[in-house]
């Protein structure tokens, strides 16, 4: 069951990711133009109900569609989902979620079974009015079917939330959030839930509380804060540079194997940010869109203009709180568990989050080409080819620059699209088989730190022989 929540969140928060930067372009507008803005402007303050209303349902569903279906799920997923945008008066989200995927599998279904049945010579005449009718068909269908659904459920939504507003109840949302994170289901919380609900408030209100729940980074640095004062060996040495990652780069996933050393910080962490949340209430405090990376500059960049007093109290009372209660923790009920073996156990979690079976664990898995050949353009793949593989770029960008080294081009991809002209992938071991699939000609070295691997230093020693530096 868990498997089943993880894989479904995570498709979920899929569909929303690779559009972030339009939730954050759509956020900033409204922050600037709106009549409570900083720069209040009536001309420009008519882009945000068209973005929120059409354009950003209409990019999470030609995502989902794309997913299940390639472009042309895609397509069929954003004409199809018209139908619910044009049903409602309510940004449709959930609604495009829902639509989206949902008609790239009819389309998909379609052309399998038509695949051998189109006679030579009109397959663009098929392959065009297929999904212009069956768009059309499932755009008039979601419009008088699924919309009055989702309409339902967002009532029963805002009544379900409105409940713990109305009670002064929200905190206790932390109970939820903060275990959900270190199981990997951070993303699906914040994109797949929470966001759909903040945008819905930013059009009543300019701005709402619910791209906090997730995103404040207060919790997490009060147990690496803890860390660093009380914590030993390797996991102490390693906690301030964990601390600027994550509280400035906004990779909450660094902090996560610190709290499976010992799972009781989760009490720090549930406390810290309950105690946050009950500031931004106390102050009124509120986002105008989703900040992604959870990082206090991208809190800042995305906060209203009235809330910054709130924001940052909230912020370090949820640190401090959290880090009140990790102290006696570790002091007292401290494990003699290792960072290593911790992390070992995070990237095991985090294969179940994506449906996967832990691979055999391997330095480097090499191509068949030989080592020799001059390397011109090396990709470092993850997941979602924004966070922890961009860390590792700018890690070995920087050492290729120490070591002289030119004409090297280094990349960061999401690892199920790996350029075809990429030599050599470096990618976390339990990824070793998604590149295998994405680029099955490039060499493959398998790491577990992306930040301090010693693969890296091997790595230029063989990059000096092989471009003859």
């Amino acid at each position: 069951m868990k498997e089943k929540v993880q894989l479904f969140g995570r498709f979920l928060s899929g569909m929303v990711m690779p559009n972030i930067g339009a939730f954050i372009a759509w956020g900033l507008i409204t922050a600037l133009f709106i009549e409570t803005g900083w720069c209040p402007n009536e001309k420009f303050a008519q882009l945000v109900s068209p973005m929120s209303s059409m354009l950003l349902p209409l990019l999470i569903a030609y995502t989902g569609g794309e997913v299940v279906a390639g472009k042309r799920g895609g397509v069929i997923g954003a004409l199809a989902t018209m139908g619910v945008i044009v049903g409602s008066d309510i940004p449709m989200f959930i609604g495009a979620m829902i639509v989206g995927p949902l008609s790239a599998w009819i389309i998909k279904k379609f052309d399998k079974m038509a695949e051998s049945r189109i006679p030579a010579g009109f397959e663009m005449l098929v392959n065009n009015f297929s999904l212009g009718i069956i768009g059309a068909v499932l755009a008039l269908l979601a419009m008088v079917g699924v919309t009055p659904l989702v309409d339902g459920l967002n009532t029963v939504m805002r009544a379900g939330v409105g409940f713990f507003v109305d009670h002064g109840l929200l905190p206790l949302a932390s109970v939820f959030i903060e275990p959900a994170k270190v199981l990997f289901l951070n993303n699906a919380i914040n994109h797949g839930i929470l966001s759909p609900m903040g945008i819905q408030q930013v059009e009543e209100m300019g701005k709402s509380v619910f791209f906090l729940l997730e995103t404040n980074p207060g919790p997490g640095l009060g147990v690496l804060l803890a860390y660093c004062i009380a914590g030993k060996g390797n996991a102490k040495s390693s906690a301030p540079g964990a601390v600027i990652i994550h509280f400035l780069g906004g990779i909450h996933e660094i902090y996560f194997p610190y709290i499976l050393m010992n799972p009781f910080l989760l009490l720090a962490t549930i406390a810290g940010g309950a105690s946050g949340i009950f500031i931004f209430n106390l102050f009124d405090v509120g986002l105008t869109s989703a900040a992604s990376p959870g990082s206090i500059i991208a809190l800042l960049m995305m906060a209203e203009r009235h809330s910054y007093v709130g924001l940052l109290l909230g912020v370090i009372v949820s640190a401090a709180v959290s880090l009140l209660i990790a102290l006696p923790l570790l002091k007292f009920m401290g494990r003699d568990t290792s960072l290593e073996d911790a992390q070992k156990k995070k990237n095991e979690m985090k294969l179940q989050s994506k449906g996967q079976t832990a691979a055999v664990p391997a330095q480097s898995v090499s191509s068949s080409e030989a080592k020799t050949g001059r390397i011109s353009k090396i990709a470092f793949a993850c997941d979602a080819g924004m966070g922890s593989s961009a860390m590792g770029a700018t890690v070995l960008k920087k050492k290729i620059q120490a070591a002289g080294l030119e004409g090297i081009e280094v990349i960061h991809t999401p690892v199920s699209s790996i350029p075809k002209d990429v030599q050599i992938v470096v990618t976390h071991e339990e990824l070793g088989e998604r590149a295998a699939m994405s680029n099955p000609d490039a060499e493959r070295i398998l790491i577990t730190n992306f930040l301090a691997a010693p693969q890296y230093d091997i790595l230029i020693e063989d990059l000096k022989k092989r471009n003859g530096q």
